[in-house]
């Protein structure tokens, strides 16, 4: 099982961005347990400049404005 944590302080793009990873997730096939961040000093400290981002596995792999779904599916084939 992957671990997705989606960080931001809970604005519609971040809302949509977890609506796209779960959705994403689910046409793949793929289990994930989804986590929300929503406290600034933990977004900054995960190194997270611009919201929402994205990590997986504990890897950061995107931050700033929505994902794109074809990197996104990447990120949680990977």
């Amino acid at each position: 099982m992957k671990t997705v944590t989606v960080y931001g302080p809970g604005c519609k793009r971040c809302e949509t961005t977890e609506a796209m990873v779960k959705e994403a997730a689910l046409r793949l096939g793929i289990p994930v347990a989804v986590e929300k961040v929503t406290d600034a000093r933990s977004i900054a400290m995960a190194g997270v400049m611009s919201t929402p981002g994205i990590s997986v596995d504990g890897k950061l792999v995107h931050a700033g404005g929505l994902p794109d779904a074809a990197k996104l599916d990447g990120w949680l084939r990977a």
